[in-house]
């Protein structure tokens, strides 16, 4: 199956391509074409085609249905009816002009008959610019030439070249080639023979040959460029330089051209005879150069060869030339101190003579008396810009740049204390991209002693910093203006100083300016609104530098009532004078404002920031504070007079609730209390009888303790002997025991109860544990003489539950003076307090929560 596929796919490729090859050769089938006078002809002659159809291949039909029709370029010509057409041709175009000849039978398809082309074209021209030239001693010979203008008609090229021996050479080159390679080379062995080249061109209408070129090996041969190129600088010398190349064959002369990268001019130098060397002189110093070396085989005939390879190398360092152009600037700091910058410009490439690796910085301070200062601040650095905090003296501050070589000479300034008269009417002006003009007048009559100006600027909103980016410019005495072009943007705000520079000082002077400004980007932030009386104080935060957009001029404040439709109140504040606040007077007490900020600048105002909101309170009216006034005076009258003070005072202790005081209460109301005045009273009476039948005789008679001291409550010491309720009629005790020191107490002696607790009861009593030493004669004494203030540092606070005291026996007036008595602070009948002596409080009694020893 698949053999029989292969042979019907032949069989029908060999079926066209024999149609094919018929339908070329029966072409002109029906009929001929002729073409007089040919059909080459040159531009501007007429030519005559004509058609003839051959007598068997007419129409069947009568000749009246049988006509002729000539297309030009397939454009129609010319038809008839008739079995021969014949037409003439003028202003034939430059090229080629395809003429066909149909035929049609009764009005119906045509049919090709033949068809002629028509070449039109010019004769060649005379050859221009022969040249011919030989790349190295060993190369061939390729020839070049102009051929002129187009043709339009196939014209071959002829190279004819005779020299000596009977030399004759013809070549021809393609018409597709701008260069013919003769492929022979010249002999260098005899430079001085002479050849002859020409070159004829040639198409169907004529020919035309070149001038004849005549050379010799020397006129022709173009050498090969120097290769392995170097650089070489002795004792690393930089101005001192020793090239040295390799060349092509044997070159008689060399030219050498250099120049530093970047740079557009070469400077050239020829050398004969160099022999692959030569010294230059004159480089600068760590500058990167590109070198280049050509050749030629003569020094007055011949060609010079292509340029070599380009050779870029860097010259070497040299030491450093000044001096440094150095500024400053001072600031006065808290603590006696003040920050002195130092600003200095980068030495130029000639300057600098290498790499600059970095500044040394000298700062000394300058005595007016001559006597010698502290030691002077060394430091390296490698910016181009130093701060330093110094005493507010005078220094005398010095710059250097160093590199690898060496460094320059210290460029001394000095930083004085002593300001200056400033330069007057200082103004800055934009003068569009020419720049900012700043103009001052001198300083006054001494204006002779100025050594010189000094323009700065820097953009505004970078301050004072060491780090800040600062631009100056020197000028000379006699200078009253400057132009700022270097340096500068449109739309930023630069801050201008101008000084005059004395001998022992300099005096400043400020403005702004900008290039060109446009409206501020953002309005000023509002951090706070403080209302006073009538007033507010407003603060702000600056538009930040790059939304500026150029110098500010004005700041505007709107005020408008919280609500209000109407205009809002603006209040403008220069920029010159305006700082982040200011107080805003004049405005309605007890009204809420809005109020908002703007910027503005030469170009226009700015959006508003953010809005706040502000409340003024009221004022108070007059009969206010006269009443106000009467209520303190009449206070401060009723607590002046002692009785009305005591009234109030009782009112408002009735007025007290029960609960006011139930934490901590009153012991001088408690029942330990009373009961120690009954004991207190019974042993008085004992020490009164005592002390009535005292004896002068050397020894005491002995005193039976009586079981009332069995009875007694915890001991308290009190310095007040007497502590009787007032409603008693019990007389009182003539004298009152002074206080002194408390006679010692014999160690572990304990007064109290005699009778132990019953079992589950809780027992808080006062007790008092003795100190070392002899036992007290009389208790009752040694009780009474111990002060209310030394007591024991273990005790406790009196306890405020009253159940808990142990069961005592008690006599009909215990029993009276407990059921008379109220646990609270409002009275509930009309026994008056218990008075004993000194009011007993809390910070002189305390008790002992230990156990008892019986």
């Amino acid at each position: 199956m698949a053999y029989a596929t292969g042979v019907y796919w032949v069989t029908l490729i060999l079926f066209i391509t024999r149609l094919l090859m018929k339908a070329e050769i029966d072409v002109c089938r029906r009929g001929v074409i002729t073409v007089s006078p040919a059909q080459t002809v040159p531009l501007g002659a007429t030519v005559n085609v004509s058609c003839f159809l051959k007598a068997t291949q007419g129409c069947s039909r009568p000749s009246g249905f049988q006509k002729l029709t000539f297309y030009q370029n397939r454009i129609r010509l010319s038809s008839q009816k008739s079995p021969v057409l014949s037409v003439l041709v003028s202003d034939l175009q430059l090229g080629t002009t395809v003429f066909v000849c149909k035929l049609s039978c009764g009005g119906g398809r045509e049919s090709q008959v033949c068809g002629a082309d028509v070449s039109v074209g010019v004769t060649p021209e005379q050859p221009q610019n022969l040249s011919c030239s030989q790349l190295g001693e060993q190369g061939h010979v390729i020839c070049t030439w102009d051929k002129g203008r187009d043709t339009h008609l196939y014209t071959v090229y002829t190279l004819q070249l005779t020299g000596p021996n009977d030399f004759n050479l013809e070549k021809r080159r393609a018409p597709d080639l701008e260069e013919l390679d003769l492929g022979i080379s010249l002999n260098p062995a005899s430079p001085e023979a002479i050849y002859t080249a020409r070159v004829v061109a040639e198409n169907s209408l004529g020919n035309s040959s070149s001038l004849p070129l005549v050379f010799t090996f020397m006129d022709i041969v173009k050498p090969l460029p120097p290769s392995d190129i170097r650089a070489d600088f002795p004792k690393l010398l930089a101005n001192f330089c020793t090239l040295q190349w390799e060349d092509e064959g044997s070159v008689v002369l060399n030219r050498l051209q250099f120049r530093p990268v970047h740079e557009r001019a070469w400077e050239t130098v020829h050398v004969t005879d160099a022999g692959g060397r030569y010294d230059l002189y004159n480089l600068r110093p760590f500058t990167e150069y590109e070198f280049q070396i050509s050749s030629k085989l003569h020094s007055v005939k011949g060609r010079w060869s292509d340029w070599s390879k380009v050779l870029r190398t860097r010259t070497p360092e040299e030491e450093p030339v000044g001096p440094l152009d150095v500024w400053y600037t001072v600031e006065d700091l808290e603590g006696d101190l003040q920050s002195i910058s130092l600003f200095w410009k980068n030495l130029s490439v000639s300057e600098a003579k290498g790499a600059v690796l970095g500044y040394q910085v000298t700062v000394r301070e300058v005595s007016r008396n001559g006597s010698a200062g502290p030691p002077a601040l060394e430091a390296f650095t490698q910016h181009t810009h130093y701060s330093v905090l110094a005493p507010p003296k005078d220094h005398a501050v010095a710059v250097s740049a160093r590199n690898s070589k060496g460094g320059t000479p210290p460029t001394w300034t000095f930083v004085s204390r002593q300001r200056r008269r400033a330069p007057g009417n200082v103004a800055a002006q934009s003068q569009g991209t020419a720049g900012i003009r700043v103009t001052w007048e001198p300083p006054g009559d001494a204006a002779g002693s100025v050594k010189e100006y000094l323009v700065e600027w820097r953009e505004s909103g970078t301050g004072r910093s060491a780090s800040a980016p600062v631009d100056w410019l020197r000028l000379p005495t006699l200078s009253t203006s400057a132009v700022i072009s270097e340096h500068v943007k449109p739309h930023l705000c630069y801050q201008i100083r101008l000084c005059a520079l004395w001998g022992t000082g300099v005096g400043c002077a400020h403005t702004w300016a900008n290039l060109s400004s446009r409206e501020p980007l953002s309005g000023p932030l509002i951090h706070s609104a403080t209302a006073g009386r009538g007033a507010a104080t407003l603060t702000w935060a600056e538009i930040p530098a790059r939304d500026q957009r150029g110098c500010l001029l004005r700041y505007s404040i709107y005020l408008r009532e919280a609500g209000s439709a109407s205009a809002p109140r603006i209040l403008e504040i220069p920029y010159e004078v305006a700082n982040t606040s200011v107080v805003i007077r004049d405005l309605s007490p007890g009204v809420t404002y809005v109020l908002w900020m703007t910027a503005s600048t030469a170009a226009g105002e700015g959006p508003p920031g953010n809005e706040r909101e502000l409340f003024l309170e009221g004022a108070l009216h007059w009969h206010i504070l006269v009443v106000l006034t009467a209520a303190v005076l009449f206070t401060v009258g009723i607590f002046s007079v002692p009785r009305a003070r005591a009234k109030v005072k009782s009112v408002i202790s009735a007025l007290q609730p029960q609960w006011y005081n139930q934490e901590i209460p009153d012991p001088a109301n408690s029942m330990w209390a009373k009961k120690h005045c009954l004991v207190e009273e019974e042993m008085q009476l004992h020490l009164d009888s005592f002390s009535n039948n005292w004896t002068s005789s050397e020894e005491p008679e002995t005193l039976e303790i009586k079981e009332v001291l069995q009875k007694a409550a915890p001991t308290l010491w009190e310095t007040e002997p007497s502590c009787w309720p007032k409603t008693h009629n019990l007389h009182e005790l003539g004298r009152k025991t002074s206080p002194r020191a408390p006679k010692p107490i014999e160690n572990g002696i304990e007064y109290g109860v005699s009778h132990p607790p019953e079992k589950g009861q809780v027992v808080d009593l006062y007790k008092a544990m003795g100190f070392g030493g002899t036992k007290a004669e009389d208790p009752a004494v040694q009780l009474r003489d111990i002060p209310v203030d030394y007591l024991p540092a273990n005790m406790d606070y009196l306890p405020s539950n009253l159940d808990y005291l142990p069961s005592i026996a008690a006599d009909p007036l215990e029993e009276s003076e407990l059921h008379g008595l109220s646990f609270s602070v409002f009275p509930k009948g009309s026994l008056p307090p218990l008075i004993c002596g000194e009011k007993l409080t809390l910070d002189r009694v305390k008790i002992d929560s230990g156990s008892i020893t019986h």
